[in-house]
């Protein structure tokens, strides 16, 4: 017995070789017992001939374009397909031909357009079902029909405008249907309602372009008062557009005053704004809408819906609809809209007001002109008393010579007679009596250094 299957296992192993030798496998295709990956390796079409063993085909990040009829046929134990990243935009006809024990197919970021009827209609036993990250616009109305056992689809970020919910009702198992992060404007709210609990609580359809309205918000909140995990993991990513305006969009789970009315008529008016960082602004509502009856309220930046008297201490709104931010930060800023509403006379107008904080920066630029005035006054003034106090001394810093003729009485210079350090020896002007002096003598031998006489008085 031992040595029978001692014989049996290798047999396989080369009868499992073979096949794959026949199989003809692209190059860089790996294979781990019965999954066969051939990922990144550019093909541009399915390999015509597999091995029959195969049970999980991953053809991910190639560039695959189209599948051919039956091209997944003759592989009686496939179970999971994985065909994510890459360029295929649309199904033919008879695709999944004789795989009906399919249980897994992925069709993730490709380019599909339109999710035909005869897509799936051979894949009777598919479990989970991967579309999201395409460019899916439309779903036909029997293309997940026949496909009792599906419990997971997944068709989020795409281009869907709408669904048909009335095809899912066949579905019993389906505990997983992810919508969210499409275009959907408005939900069949009675559609929706008629689908079994089950399929309901796991039914996602956040962060969609909703427009605010009070069946959809009903809706909404029944589901999160039964704790439906499509709400309570996702509360902040269920939003709606105030009156269908693409910037006024709320988080209608937190801030539910605005169903409290439900007319949808609207004027918009644009302004803007600049404040200073930290410093309070006042953002007015300028609408024509006046009187008791009128009620204001606001949307910020972040999706806030603000009403009187304001929120968390730093929005601050008051009965006339003005908007008071205490202590604008820089990320406050962005465009503010003011709805006005007269529910008497069923008319509402908007108002919208574009803020830029920005930080001041006043103290810098006269500082550096004051300071650069006063540095050029006191340069001047020093380069003035260097030239009076230190210029060179051209008269009484070196000896005289004896003029050899009488010197009219005004030759001698003022300025050596006012540089002089000590006073002249006569009072009877500084500069003439030095000069009659000389000229009385002619023949007297000259006086010593004015400076050694000075530095040695008698």
């Amino acid at each position: 017995m031992l040595c029978a299957q001692g014989v049996a296992a290798p047999l396989m192993l080369s009868s499992f070789l073979l096949q794959l030798v026949r199989a003809n496998i692209p190059s860089g295709c790996l294979i781990a017992s019965d999954i066969l990956s051939c990922t990144n390796l550019g093909l541009d079409q399915v390999p015509l001939e597999l091995p029959i063993t195969v049970a999980t085909l991953d053809l991910n990040h190639n560039r695959l374009e189209h599948l051919e009829e039956g091209c997944f046929a003759g592989l009686p134990k496939l179970d999971t397909i994985r065909l994510a990243h890459n360029q295929l935009s649309k199904l033919t006809p008879g695709t999944f031909r004789n795989t009906s024990k399919i249980h897994h197919l992925d069709l993730s970021s490709n380019q599909l357009n339109i999710i035909e009827q005869h897509y799936f209609q051979d894949l009777v036993a598919i479990e989970e079902l991967l579309l999201y990250n395409n460019r899916i616009v439309r779903v036909e109305s029997k293309a997940l029909s026949g496909l009792s056992n599906l419990r997971k689809a997944y068709l989020s970020h795409n281009r869907l405008t709408d669904f048909p919910f009335f095809s899912i009702h066949e579905h019993p198992n389906l505990n997983t249907l992810d919508l969210s992060s499409n275009r959907m404007p408005n939900l069949p709210i009675e559609e929706i309602g008629a689908l079994e609990e089950s399929v309901q609580q796991a039914l996602f359809l956040h962060n969609n372009t909703l427009i605010c309205e009070c069946s959809m918000y009903s809706m909404f909140r029944h589901w999160e008062q039964r704790g439906f995990a499509s709400v309570r993991e996702f509360w902040e990513e269920h939003t709606c557009l105030l009156y269908g305006e693409q910037r006024a969009s709320v988080r209608f789970l937190q801030h539910v005053r605005f169903f409290e009315n439900c007319t949808v008529k609207r004027l918009a008016q644009t302004d803007s704004k600049t404040a200073e960082a930290g410093k309070s602004v006042m953002l007015n509502c300028m609408t024509s809408l006046s009187g008791r009856n009128v009620t204001y309220w606001w949307v910020s930046p972040h999706k806030e819906y603000i009403v009187p008297p304001g929120n968390n201490n730093t929005l601050r709104m008051y009965a006339n609809g003005s908007l008071e931010i205490l202590q604008p930060r820089i990320e406050d800023s962005g465009l503010y809209l003011c709805m006005a509403q007269n529910p008497q006379e069923s008319h509402n107008q908007t108002f919208e007001v574009n803020l830029t904080v920005t930080i001041y920066h006043q103290e810098v630029e006269p500082f550096n002109t004051g300071f650069t005035t006063l540095l050029g006054c006191v340069v001047s003034l020093v380069l003035v008393l260097m030239y009076l106090y230190l210029t060179p001394c051209r008269c009484w810093c070196r000896k005289q010579p004896l003029p050899a003729t009488p010197s009219p009485a005004n030759e001698c210079s003022a300025q050596s007679s006012i540089l002089t350090p000590t006073p002249p020896a006569t009072t009877e002007g500084p500069g003439r009596k030095m000069c009659q002096s000389t000229a009385a003598s002619p023949h007297q031998p000259l006086a010593p250094d004015i400076w050694t006489t000075r530095a040695s008085p008698q």
